[in-house]
Parts: C-alpha cells; structure tokens; sequence
C-alpha cells in the first residue's frame, strides 16, 4: 500500500545480487551509519555525521547509499519497552516518510530496543572511556540494528 513501509521479506525480494544494505540509528544530534557486506552477512560501522538540516542530512545518507551500492535502509526504530510508540517513533517514522519522498530505496524498520544499553555495556565492558563511548555508540548502534535485520534475512531464506 501506498505511504506503507516494506517488510524484510519484501525487502529480500527487492535486492540485486551485491547490492548492500545500510543501517540507520537516528539520535537526535547525530545519525550512526553502518553498513553490510555485499553477501548481507556482516553489518560494519561505517560513520556517525552530525545532524543538521533535513535535506542535507538525507542528500549526505544518500550520497554514501549510492556510493556504497545500497539496496535498501534498515532505520532503528525507537519502540518503548512496553510495545508502545512515542514521540521519538513517530519522529523516525516521519524521518522515513520525508526520506522516501526525496529517494526510491525500501525504508524498512527495525526494532531498536536496548540496542544503544547493549552498544553501552559492550562498551563499558571494553574499558572505553565515556568520551570515546560517545563517539561510537551512534555508529555501534546502527551495527547492531543492521546486524539483527541481516541475521532475520538469513533465516528467511
């Protein structure tokens, strides 16, 4: 339907052998970035850009698609502990929206819960200083959203 979201099964059926997948975990300051390998196995961090205005921010996103030969965006979605939305989810869903207006690539979403507390703890466990936790958790987080869609494509078939 039109203004919907594809799934990952539709996603799946979309991608051109070696087309990649891009991961997306959308802070309110910055945007972590992550990306697959071309078999769609390992999700890599690949950067975390600055926010800043929204055109600039999806012409920066869909410069490094094009670049990368992505295929498809798995964007973290903010879903609260109890399954409800709140307003940092409709604030994504309308990130995706406005992004699918200005670019024909599959937006599918991602259940981002605890994704940031596990990137934290691995972090902290690693011994990283705060300062250098805050530099990486962005683009961590998008791994670790891009890593669970790619582990669920790889079941599917």
């Amino acid at each position: 339907m039109a203004g919907e979201h594809p799934t990952l099964e539709h996603l799946r059926t979309s991608l051109q052998p070696g087309q990649r997948l891009m991961g997306l975990d959308l802070g309110i300051k910055t945007i972590g970035i992550a990306i697959s390998d071309v078999t769609r196995q390992v999700a890599t961090p690949l950067e975390t850009i600055r926010r800043s205005k929204f055109s600039l921010d999806v012409s920066k996103l869909l410069a490094l698609a094009a670049e990368e030969n992505v295929g498809g965006i798995i964007l973290g979605l903010p879903i609260n502990m109890d399954g409800s939305e709140g307003p940092r989810a409709q604030s994504t869903r309308a990130f995706a929206r406005n992004m699918g207006k200005s670019s024909p690539l599959p937006i599918v979403f991602w259940d981002e819960r605890l994704s940031t507390a596990a990137v934290e703890r691995m972090l902290i466990e690693s011994d990283r200083s705060r300062a250098k936790r805050g530099r990486l958790v962005d683009k961590l987080a998008a791994t670790y959203i891009l890593q669970g869609a790619l582990d669920r494509l790889s079941r599917l078939g």
